[in-house]
Parts: structure tokens; C-alpha cells; sequence
């Protein structure tokens, strides 16, 4: 398969729809479109019928021929409704180089959104802001796709995350199962993105967690600095980063190991992304949890 370009090369190109467009025809080379077994237009294959099989589904040409009954099958594109949940508070303007969290999180909320929509699905967008949560409903059309890849342009974060007063909005919308995405750093105070996700999971959605970190978050590589500032809070910390790194890098990795087994135990898919890698694995957990939506 066609190797994906440089995460921060496509980041750089400031039409974000061109950029997710890359990414998916890169990542699409070898892959074939999902589908399933159903009644459709298209001709798959033949199988014999079974009892309690539709008879209108019945070849009788292949029974003229045969004087057997053949069922015939054909495929049929599956879709879901989509909801990606990005998180915009302020924690996500932490940088690495010239690119932001929030600037991988566009990235792949575009690049989800348009593979989401290359495969027939609805895709909705939610911005969870100190000050409420931005909404669109889930459609599938390529004007909504535009307009959805605009709003992505102008998040703005700032604040701390989403109050559970303004949670109201992502209960909204069909009592279908749905799959929802949410990208963020899960900067939280007091485990308030754990009880989101408590309160997401009694929908009975399915669930993917994309856990977005910076290159120099998980080495500590902060070069020439030894006072840090907590983005949302404004605390200012002193540390020397030669006696703090080999402690921070072990209490990092083991509050990932945590994080991990917190999300599976509530069965939600849960992966660390970190912003200079390609978006290969994220695009296939999507795709896998899509799997399980099938109408």
C-alpha cells in the first residue's frame, strides 16, 4: 500500500480538504470498498436457497437451466452516522515545532470525515468548547463535507473542556447506533472527559478514542526551557528537565498504560496518536469499528 506523506508535510497545505483528500487516496490505494452480502443492484454470486429464503430473490434462469434453486445475491454499500467530537480546549494549542494539537486534530477529523463520506456515511461534527459544544448533524452530501471542513478550520481552543450542562447536544439525533470519534489530548481536571465518556456509553454508540500527544509531551524534549505553563489553568512550574525526564517519561507511560485500561474496561476503543506519525492505524480502527455498525 502507498506509504501516506508526512503528517506535517499535509498539515501544512492550508486547504484542509485537499489535504484529507491526499491522505485517503493514499491510504484507499489496495484497500477495497466495504460492503456487504444483501439485496442490491449489483451482482455478486449465487448460493442455493435455503427455506425461509425471499423467493423473489430466486434465479429462475439459473433454475431453467439447472433444475436447481439458486438465491442471487448481490452487494450492497453499508453506512453509518458518524459523529466526530473534537476537543478545543486550550490544552490542544500545546505544540511541537510549528504544528499544534489542534492542528493533527483537524487533520484527522478531515481526513475521518472524508473517508467516512467516500464510504456512503453520514458525518456529523462536534467542537467541545470551554463555552458550549458547536454542533452539526450527521448528513452525507458533499456540501455538508465542505461546510464541515470549514468549521474545523476555525476552531479556535481556548478554556478548560465542556461542562456536562452543555452535554445536551450530543444526545440529540437518531436512536440508531452510531459510531462516535473523539480526538483529544484528555487534558482533564477532575476525570471530567472519563465521565463523558461514561454518560456517551449508556447510548450504546460505538465509541473510538483518539489520544492525541506531542512528540516532545512524551519525551520531554523541551530544549532550552525549564519553566512550563499549565495552558488552561495558567500555573507556572519550575523543573530541571536532565533530573525530570527519565521520572516523567516513566510516570507518562504508565498513566497511558492506565488511561488504556480504563477505556477498555469500558469497552471503548482507545488509541495514542502521537502528532508526527501518518494516519494509516487511526483510518483502520475506523474502519473496523465502522465493521460493527453495519445496517
Amino acid at each position: 500500500m502507498q506509504k501516506l506523506l508526512d503528517p506535517k508535510i499535509l498539515m501544512a497545505i492550508k486547504d484542509l480538504s485537499l489535504s484529507a483528500k491526499m491522505t485517503i487516496d493514499g491510504f484507499m490505494s489496495g484497500i477495497n470498498k466495504s460492503t456487504v452480502k444483501g439485496m442490491g443492484l449489483e451482482f455478486s454470486q449465487y448460493r442455493s436457497y435455503q427455506p425461509g429464503d425471499d423467493l423473489r430473490s430466486l434465479d429462475w434462469k439459473m433454475f431453467a437451466r439447472s433444475d436447481r434453486y439458486y438465491i442471487r445475491e448481490s452487494e450492497v454499500e453499508t453506512n453509518i452516522a458518524l459523529r466526530i467530537l473534537i476537543d478545543a480546549s486550550a490544552s490542544m494549542n500545546h505544540s511541537d515545532g510549528n504544528f499544534t494539537k489542534i492542528d493533527y486534530a483537524r487533520y484527522l477529523g478531515a481526513s475521518l470525515a472524508y473517508l467516512a463520506n467516500l464510504q456512503g456515511d453520514a458525518v456529523g461534527l462536534y467542537v467541545l468548547k470551554n463555552a458550549g459544544i458547536f454542533s452539526m448533524a450527521a448528513r452525507q452530501d458533499y456540501q455538508h463535507l465542505a461546510r464541515l471542513f470549514y468549521q474545523l478550520e476555525q476552531i479556535n481552543p481556548e478554556g478548560r473542556f465542556t461542562k456536562p450542562i452543555h452535554y445536551k447536544e450530543l444526545f440529540a439525533g437518531t436512536q440508531k447506533r452510531e459510531l462516535l470519534i473523539l480526538v483529544t489530548d484528555l487534558y482533564q481536571a477532575d476525570e471530567e472527559i472519563i465521565k463523558l465518556m461514561d454518560t456517551l456509553n449508556t447510548l450504546r454508540h460505538e465509541i473510538v478514542v483518539f489520544h492525541v500527544v506531542a512528540r516532545n509531551e512524551l519525551e520531554l524534549d523541551f530544549k532550552g526551557y525549564s519553566t512550563f505553563e499549565d495552558l488552561e489553568t495558567g500555573e507556572m512550574i519550575q523543573i530541571d528537565q536532565e533530573k525530570a525526564r527519565k521520572d516523567y517519561k516513566n510516570k507518562f507511560a504508565a498513566y497511558l498504560a492506565e488511561t488504556r485500561v480504563n477505556m477498555l474496561d469500558r469497552r471503548i476503543s482507545y488509541r495514542t496518536i502521537c502528532t508526527d506519525e501518518p494516519l494509516e492505524e487511526a483510518l483502520r480502527d475506523f474502519l473496523k469499528q465502522r465493521s460493527k455498525l453495519r445496517i
